[in-house]
C-alpha cells in the first residue's frame, strides 16, 4: 500500500476502527480527557455555531462528520480527508458543520511537542526544506494513512493502561514525525526552528498567556524576543490573526470569564484580576467579544451545556505549565 495514498482514494479499515473507538469514549456531546497526555477526543451530535475557543498547538482529526476554524476572520474547514494543525497558541472559534445524533461528528485532538519537532529536525533525516515563507499559525493538510496509521494505534493503546507508559511515546514521536512529512512540514519547521520569526513570536505568545494582567509594551515584549518592534508586530500578526494588544485582551477576557463562570467572582472583580482599570471598559470589550453582557452571559452559561470545555480551559492549563 502507497503510504501517502489519500484516505479518499482508499477507504481506510482504521478510520472506521476510530470511529468505533472515539464513540465509544463519547457518551454524549462535549470533550474528554485521556490516559494519553496531549489526547483527547470529541462529540457533538448536532452542528453548532462558533464559539469561542483557545487552540493550542495541535493537530485535530475529525473521524466522522465535518467542523470549521475561524482564525482572523478566516475559515478553515476540514473534515475525514483534511486534518487541521496549530502550530502556536490561536484564539479562535470553533465550529460544528455537518453532525446529528444518529451520526454525531467525532473527533481527536493531540497537542504537538516542540521539543520532539526541534530534536526532528536536528536529526537531519528530513527531506530538504523548501523556501521559507510566511503565513498564518493555522493550517489544513491532506489526512494520509501515514498521519492516520499512528493514530489509529495511539487511540488503540486505550484499551491496553498497561502499555501506554512504554508505546505512546514512541507513537507520539511518529506523528510528529509523520507531520514533518505532511503538506503542512513547513509551518511546523517555522515554529520549531530556534532562528525563525515564527519560533520568537511563540515565545512572546508564552510570555503573554503567563503575563496577560501585566501592563504591555510592545517594545519590551519584541527586544525580549530579540525582534525589532516593526517585525515583531508583522510576524505576530502574520501567525495569529491579531495584533499583541488585541491577543492580550482576548486572553484577559476569557480568563475573567474563567473567573466569573468557574470562581463566582462578579464582573468588576474579575476585571480588575485580569489587568483592567475600568469596568466600564471591561464590560464594554466583553460584550464586543461575546456578544452579551458579563452579566447576561454567565447566567445564559449557567443555563446549559458548553460545547467546547476542554478546548476553553486548554489556555488556563497552558499558561500554567509555561
Amino acid at each position: 500500500m502507497n503510504a501517502e495514498m489519500t484516505l479518499t482514494e482508499q477507504e481506510s479499515g482504521g478510520q472506521n476502527g476510530l470511529i468505533r473507538r472515539i464513540g465509544k469514549r463519547t457518551p454524549s456531546t462535549g470533550d474528554f480527557a485521556t490516559a494519553i497526555a496531549g489526547l483527547g477526543l470529541f462529540r457533538r451530535d448536532a452542528p453548532a455555531p462558533p464559539v469561542v475557543c483557545m487552540v493550542p498547538p495541535s493537530i485535530v482529526l475529525v473521524v466522522d462528520g465535518a467542523k470549521k476554524m475561524w482564525v482572523g476572520g478566516e475559515a478553515y474547514a476540514y473534515d475525514t480527508s483534511r486534518f487541521l494543525v496549530t502550530s502556536v497558541d490561536l484564539p479562535a472559534n470553533s465550529e460544528v458543520t455537518e453532525a446529528s445524533p444518529g451520526r454525531p461528528c467525532l473527533g481527536l485532538a493531540f497537542q504537538l511537542d516542540q521539543r520532539i519537532l526541534a530534536e526532528l529536525i536536528a536529526q537531519g533525516c528530513l527531506p530538504p526544506r523548501k523556501e521559507r515563507q510566511s503565513g498564518a499559525g493555522v493550517g489544513i493538510g491532506t489526512l494520509t494513512d501515514a498521519i492516520l496509521n499512528p493514530f489509529c494505534r495511539l487511540v488503540a493503546l486505550l484499551e491496553e493502561p498497561e502499555a501506554i507508559p512504554v508505546l505512546a511515546p514512541m507513537l507520539q514521536r511518529e506523528i510528529h514525525y509523520r507531520l514533518l512529512l505532511s503538506d503542512q512540514a513547513e509551518k511546523l519547521r517555522r515554529i520549531a526552528a530556534i532562528d525563525s520569526q515564527g519560533y520568537r513570536v511563540g515565545k512572546a505568545i508564552n510570555w503573554l498567556k503567563i503575563n496577560f494582567a501585566s501592563q504591555l509594551r510592545i517594545d519590551e515584549l519584541a527586544s525580549r524576543v530579540q525582534m525589532s518592534s516593526s517585525s515583531f508586530h508583522q510576524h505576530f500578526r502574520q501567525l495569529t490573526g491579531m495584533s499583541p494588544l488585541q491577543y492580550q485582551k482576548w486572553l484577559r477576557l476569557n480568563e475573567a470569564k474563567r473567573l466569573m463562570l468557574n470562581e463566582h467572582h462578579d464582573a468588576s472583580t474579575a476585571s480588575f484580576k485580569v489587568g483592567y482599570e475600568s469596568p466600564s471598559q471591561f464590560s464594554r470589550e466583553y460584550s464586543r467579544l461575546f456578544g452579551l453582557s458579563p452579566k447576561q452571559d454567565i447566567t445564559a452559561l449557567r443555563g446549559k451545556p458548553m460545547h467546547e470545555p476542554v478546548l476553553r480551559e486548554q489556555l488556563y492549563r497552558g499558561a500554567q505549565s509555561s
